[in-house]
Formats: structure tokens, sequence, C-alpha cells
């Protein structure tokens, strides 16, 4: 990983689930050193998700990482680690917020021991505010943050997404967080510094629209299934087959490429559809219309005659047709990764592309404990009988 952008920075994800780890993993994507901390008995919570004996989703989290086992809760435990945040250049963590300081391990200890460290820390709520001491996971945020509320459909319960939307969105804005504060102490001549990140605000924050249109107009955006209040058409068809594809046409070029494949000149020049608010005043006619032409036509045709048209479309993909489509294999947006476990591994791959300095795999998440005693006598200052006392009292365990 030498000729990665962030070759050289070392990383510590005493996280556990997915909004921390996941910008960890970003991190060891590109090329940093990754050192996982994880309890010693349990491990990282994610290492149970899904069927029973099968760890797919830490495969995936703990990717490019090593694996610590250590009690932080431990005095003994505290002290080796606050060893390993001496070098360190980030620290993510994601316990309620105060529990790091009961263990002996907030800002003010950390920045002690290391005034140039970046303190990454996630949480439901965030460090501050009224709901800071509140127990907070992504459902909650992607209640609150007024995303549920506009997803599905008008007669149906707001829906919540079935994935870990809210700590993926958080992840993302930790990432660009530490980079920011990395960048203003190595090129700024600056000191380390906290980044509060909670669940609510990213995911909130990329719904600005709404905040917007609420605080001028007074509106309170409604549940509108697949269409769009901003733009039309836009939404999901069934094709003749059974199969399902979604069009969108916020562009106005687009917009008439779609009415133009469906029904000709006609339909494209038809007065209703004119304009982009005529569109939407008369979303139902259009949609109508759309619907029949699609229900006529086997998905194939339909995407053959979209593409002859240059008009935006797609097919709406299971995971399966999204394995069997070699535009994902192409773009190493799947990507298959030698594992002892599983003969056959494939994942996400690395993204965005860099040119220059391309992230990459170099393994699947560890056993839990592999790297404890490497790390420990390498970073931490000690000796493999220190490890070993400390193994005995089930402060660390050895993969």
């Amino acid at each position: 990983m030498a000729d990665r952008p962030l070759s050289g920075l070392t990383v510590i994800d005493c996280a556990t689930l997915i909004a921390g780890p996941m910008a960890a993993t970003f991190m060891a994507d590109f090329g940093a050193d990754v050192i996982k901390i994880e309890h010693p008995e349990f491990g990282d919570s994610i290492r149970n998700f899904g069927q029973e004996g099968q760890a797919l989703s830490w495969k995936w989290l703990g990717r490019n990482k090593q694996s610590v086992a250590l009690s932080l809760s431990d005095p003994d435990g505290a002290e080796t680690f606050k060893n390993l945040v001496a070098d360190a250049d980030v620290v993510i963590e994601g316990f309620r917020p105060g529990t790091m300081e009961r263990w002996g391990l907030g800002w003010e200890t950390l920045r002690e021991v290391n005034p140039g460290l970046v303190f990454v820390r996630t949480s439901g709520f965030g460090q501050t505010g009224r709901y800071s001491e509140r127990p907070g996971f992504g459902t909650l945020a992607e209640a609150m943050s007024g995303f549920a509320e506009v997803t599905g459909f008008p007669d149906k319960p707001p829906t919540l997404p079935s994935l870990g939307l809210a700590d993926a969105v958080a992840a993302c804005y930790s990432t660009w967080a530490a980079m920011f504060a990395l960048y203003h102490r190595d090129v700024h001549g600056g000191e380390g510094q906290v980044i509060d990140t909670s669940l609510v605000e990213p995911l909130f924050s990329i719904m600005g629209r709404l905040t917007i249109d609420y605080s001028v107009n007074g509106t309170v955006k409604t549940r509108t299934g697949n269409r769009s209040s901003y733009s039309a058409p836009r939404n999901t068809y069934e094709t003749k087959d059974g199969r399902w594809v979604a069009i969108s046409g916020s562009a106005e070029s687009v917009a008439k490429r779609i009415l133009r494949a469906v029904g000709g000149d006609e339909l494209a020049e038809d007065p209703r559809f004119a304009t982009a608010s005529k569109r939407l005043d008369h979303g139902d006619e259009l949609d109508a219309i759309i619907a029949d032409w699609m229900a006529e036509r086997d998905r194939e045709e339909v995407l053959r005659i979209f593409e002859e048209h240059e008009a935006a479309i797609g097919p709406v993909y299971n995971t399966a047709d999204i394995f069997a489509d070699d535009y994902f294999w192409e773009r190493e947006a799947l990507e298959q990764v030698a594992d002892e476990e599983y003969e056959n591994l494939v994942m996400p791959g690395v993204v965005p592309h860099l040119s220059g300095t391309p992230g990459d795999i170099a393994h699947a998440g560890r056993d839990l404990g592999a790297d404890t005693m490497a790390v420990l006598t390498e970073r931490a200052g000690l000796s493999e009988a220190d490890v070993h006392a400390l193994e005995a009292r089930g402060v660390v365990r050895l993969g």
C-alpha cells in the first residue's frame, strides 16, 4: 500500500458497527495503516450481523485493517491504547458521549498524549445538545432527519431504507472532515482537533432543498412515491416481461428525448408537456402514457429504444442483475477478494477512482485479535511477555 495517497497515515478505529468503522475503511482503502480496536470477548458487533457463523459484513468493513483485541475499559488496556495514540494521526470512536471520558480516554487526555491528533467522534445525536446522551442508531436518524417522512407512497407509512443509509452518509462526512483537519494540521501548521459527527445531521444536510422550501414557502414535503416534486417524468415503470425500469427527466433536453422515445414528435410537442412546470401539472396523464407504452414492450426493447434516443433510463437491478452486468466488473465496482474462509468472496470495490494513486483491497476483514501481538509489540512498546500477561487477565485477545 506504499504508493497509496494515505500511505504513512496511522488511524486507530475503536468504533463499532457502521458509521465510524466505514470512515476508517475508506481511509484504509487508500493506504492508511488502520488499527482496529475490538472488545476481546465480543469483537465489533458488525461481526454478528447476518447469518450465524458468517461474519460477511465484517469481511467488507474490516478489510485492509489490523485487528487488535483490547479492552479499553481496563486501566492497563487504556494505558496501552494511549501508547498507540501517541504515534497515531486519527482516532475514530463511536461510543455514547462520555464513555471515552469515563475510561480516561477523553479528548483532554488524548491531546496531551498527542497534540496533533485528529479525534473523530461519531454518535447518534452528537457530543452536545439536549439529545446527546440518548442511545442512537441509524434508524432513528433516518426518521428524525426527515428522510423517512418523504420516502414511500402517500397512502403508506413512512419508509426506512433497507441499509445503513444514515451511517454511510455520516461516514462520508467524517472521512472528508478528517482530511480537512489533517490538511489544516500539516499544511497550515495547525493543531489537532475534534470532529463531532452525529448520525442525524449529515443525512439532514443532504436534504437541503426541503429546508429552504419550508423557510421560504412554508412547504412541508410529503411522500410522492417514485415521483418527484420538482421534475417530470420521474418514476419506475413495469415492462411487459414483468421487469422494472427507472427514468428521470430532470433536464429539459432529456425530458424531450424521453417524450420522443415514447410518443415521437407528437408527444414531445404536446402543449401539456411543453415545460417542466406543465409536465408537473399534468404528471398523472404523462405517467399513464409512459406506463402504457412500457407495458407493451419487454425491458430489453425499452432499453434499446431509449438508448437510441439518448434518453436517460436505468433498469431496476437486484444483486444478481448487478453481478451479471459487465459494467460493474469493468469499473471494478465489484471485486473478488482472496479469503481463506470463502473461495468466491466478492465485495464492493474501492471508489472513487484516482488516476495516479488508486485505492486497493489488500485483504478482507481478519479474525478477531489476529494482529494483537504484532501491533502491541511494535507500536505500543510492550514485550511479548507483557502481552501474554494481559491476555491472561482478559485485557487482550490473541488471534
